[in-house]
């Protein structure tokens, strides 16, 4: 198999299996909550009590097994006098606080000067509402715990800066009829998620199309993926399938994912003709 396949981790915050660059902040935060607790004379029991958080969530992160909030982190500094050298942990962990999988997603798309989307089971990511991604994060199985969820949707909101990025980038996507007419969350959720397409469609640097249902041919059945065309390096390609992904750099592969997206696109509709059914469906919500 040619290319980078991994799975998408499934605990979050409490990750059994972080990575070897998150284990090391990790660590490095907790050594240095438990040494400004164990100085200021506290136990674990009373730093967690003063600061409003649980015995084993303190030990959890002094053990570098969870990644503590920012308002753990602000709350344990004045707790303990600090003085802000817990608080300004607060950047290093930012940069690992979202899954591994996420994090090398969000650097492919930082350094795309063009990027191609096909979507065939719900709104790609990047087109994707806070509140539309957490109903998805809500119906996983087996069920993530709501600081998972919360984690997950602000790594995936994050990744949404690439619309104001600077030169910006041409970005389009394909996204299958149904994907708009599902009611995934409700009656205002969609309606939310299908203004938010709207809004996007404006951009000048963006193009959504829209793959009508009732096609007797289609050539996107092999589901979603997406190609990336960086600034810097060789183009790249990423599929999803279930909760797998993978990263693609064979240029055989490519070639045959571009000509892919090429007849996807062509048999969508056109981009304005694709506003019109959102708006439509917008109404009808």
């Amino acid at each position: 198999m040619t290319g980078t396949e991994y799975e998408e981790a499934e605990t979050g915050a409490d990750a059994e299996d972080l990575d070897e660059e998150t284990s090391e902040v990790l660590e490095i935060a907790g050594r240095q909550v438990r040494r400004w607790r164990q100085r200021a004379g506290l136990t674990q029991a009373e730093l967690g009590s003063t600061i409003g958080y649980a015995e084993a969530q303190v030990s959890a992160v002094e053990r570098g097994r969870r990644i503590p909030k920012p308002e753990f982190l602000d709350k344990a500094d004045e707790a303990v006098g600090a003085m802000g050298m817990l608080a300004e942990l607060k950047e290093d962990l930012r940069q690992v606080r979202y899954p591994k999988k996420v994090r090398d997603l969000a650097r492919l798309e930082a350094d795309a000067a063009e990027l191609g989307a096909y979507a065939a089971h719900h709104i790609h990511g990047l087109l994707q509402t806070e509140d539309y991604t957490r109903v998805l994060y809500r119906m996983r199985r087996p069920m993530l715990d709501e600081d998972t969820i919360e984690q997950y949707v602000a790594a995936r909101m994050a990744r949404q800066s690439i619309f104001g990025r600077r030169p910006a980038p041409f970005l389009s996507f394909v996204q299958e009829e149904v994907t708009l007419r599902r009611p995934l969350g409700g009656r205002m959720v969609v309606r939310g998620q299908l203004e938010r397409l709207l809004e996007v469609g404006q951009f000048r640097n963006v193009e959504i199309q829209v793959m009508p249902t009732g096609l007797e041919d289609h050539a996107g059945l092999g589901g979603s993926f997406m190609l990336l065309d960086p600034h810097r390096g060789p183009k790249v390609g990423h599929i999803e399938a279930q909760r797998f992904s993978r990263v693609i750099s064979d240029r055989r592969e490519l070639r045959r994912l571009e000509g892919l997206y090429g007849i996807i696109r062509a048999q969508a509709l056109a981009p304005r003709e694709s506003m019109a059914v959102i708006e439509q469906l917008r109404g009808e919500t």
